[in-house]
């Protein structure tokens, strides 16, 4: 009898065990998918945080900068779920929603756009653009923002790409053209030439702009037909001087 008893204590040590073994394991992959999925939504917010203060750089309307906030909020809460006592993501969550109810934020266009002076930092200002827009259809497929504005925000943003584009190649080539390289000049005029041409939508920008540059490179092709020249010239002028010293009388000493 008492073997028996502990033959059935054994079992249900083991049984137990097995139990507990089991429960552990599911809170461990519970808790790795808990941190897996805070990190996610972490790496959401930063992105998201990022594209927000780029618009110092980058002008966004008022329209994009409320779809942001409204997203930096709804990431906090998934967050907060995650972490209920976290008082840190409470308080960022009021003062996020302060600022999405503040309603005197100012309508940023186009035209306050400010070239920055280095290529990386263009660069910069090219991925934003590219991630905001990406960002603009993500929220449009979760239904937090009509597609009305998704239509006119996604055209302003292609424009700003594209204006930035043709204004540093422009920029690039005035540099070239200030230092008497006008080969390199009239690539970066070329480049942002084509750029204007295959642009789908047409307006005063990409029209005034598109005149502008073939005019210079028009220029530039006088510039390098008269250098050219002016080379030809002086060529013959030196074989001139040599064959005027080859054939001179010579001088009896």
């Amino acid at each position: 009898m008492l073997f028996t008893i502990i033959i059935v204590l054994v079992i249900a040590l083991v049984i137990i065990a097995v139990i507990v073994n089991a429960v552990q394991q599911h809170k461990e992959r519970l808790a790795s998918l808990k941190r897996a999925e805070f990190s996610k939504l972490r790496t959401l917010l930063e992105d998201t945080e990022d594209i927000l203060l780029n618009a110092a750089n980058v002008p966004i309307t008022k329209a994009i900068i409320q779809m942001l906030l409204k997203r930096i909020v709804v990431t906090l809460k998934a967050m907060l779920e995650l972490e209920p006592n976290s008082k840190e993501l409470k308080k960022r969550i009021g003062e996020t929603e302060a600022r999405l109810q503040d309603s005197s934020a100012a309508e940023l266009t186009v035209e306050g756009l400010t070239m920055p002076d280095n290529d990386k930092q263009i660069i910069g200002m090219i991925q934003g653009i590219k991630k905001l827009r990406t960002i603009l259809r993500a929220e449009h497929a979760r239904g937090n923002i009509d597609t009305q504005t998704v239509v006119q925000e996604d055209r302003r943003l292609e424009m700003l790409q594209l204006r930035i584009n043709v204004e540093s190649q422009i920029k690039r080539g005035n540099q070239a053209r200030s230092g008497n390289m006008l080969g390199s000049a009239r690539q970066c005029y070329e480049k942002a030439l084509a750029t204007l041409s295959n642009c789908a939508h047409v307006d005063d920008y990409v029209t005034i702009r598109k005149s502008e540059v073939m005019t210079i490179l028009e220029d530039i092709a006088t510039e390098l037909k008269e250098g050219n020249l002016r080379d030809r010239q002086k060529k013959a002028e030196m074989e001139n001087n040599d064959l005027d010293v080859l054939f001179a009388p010579k001088r009896k000493w």
